[in-house]
């Protein structure tokens, strides 16, 4: 039997652009290993991955030019657990509302956003949202959406942790990946990230148990 204290975590952050550096830091403070990561030999060993957000169409465009687009999908096709915020979760749709035209992106989740569904970055707002999948779950979790994306539809195997109070879905589970429309990392609450490590740690834990990664759904 696999002892989980055993098992140490090595988490990466695409630090391309946008806010990387907020999700280093919580990481670290979680106990996790962080590293940040810019060339695709710096995924060589990492257990799971965050793709922050920022700008979903400079990153996109700097994931070609450091040649880490398709490391990436080859990350995800192997079962690591990788979870998009804001930005991030547009790279990983499998769809988009209005993407700019050649906008690369991880197309994987099978769910269909929008990006900017909230506005501008001057009509950035926070609101305390319900998600029963967090430690705590009867204290809301207090998300920051800044010119944030919206899911429109989701698939069947697509879990919704979280929506607006309009039904609006802002959080999405497939299997082991993860994606969030607002910005945990500056949220003052790290137990997003507790969620994430534990997504990660399963992950970990079962791929020792078995020998094997299992792919997700795609």
């Amino acid at each position: 039997m696999v002892d989980r204290k055993l098992v140490e975590m090595k988490i990466g952050v695409l630090a391309l652009q946008g806010d990387f550096r907020e999700h280093l830091n919580i990481l670290t403070a979680l106990g996790a290993e962080a590293r940040a990561v810019k060339l695709p030999t710096q995924l060589d060993g990492l257990d799971g991955l965050i793709i922050p957000g920022g700008e979903s169409t400079v990153i996109g465009k700097l994931m070609v030019e450091y040649g880490l687009l398709t490391p990436l999908r080859a990350c995800i096709a192997s079962g690591m657990p990788i979870w998009g915020t804001c930005a991030g979760m547009i790279l990983l749709a499998r769809t988009t509302d209005n993407a700019l035209a050649g906008q690369p992106l991880l197309a994987t989740m099978h769910i269909h956003v929008a990006r900017n569904a909230f506005g501008a970055q001057r009509e950035s707002f926070a609101v305390p949202l319900t998600v029963p999948a967090l430690v705590d779950p009867a204290t809301p979790f207090p998300a920051i959406f800044i010119r944030g994306p919206a899911v429109l539809s989701a698939d069947p195997t697509v879990e919704v942790l979280a929506r607006l109070e309009d039904g609006t879905i802002v959080a999405v589970r497939e299997g082991p990946l993860l994606g969030t429309a607002f910005h945990p990392e500056i949220a003052g609450d790290s137990r997003f990230h507790r969620y994430f490590l534990d997504v990660v740690r399963a992950t970990v834990l079962d791929t020792v148990s078995t020998g094997f990664i299992v792919a997700p759904h795609g």
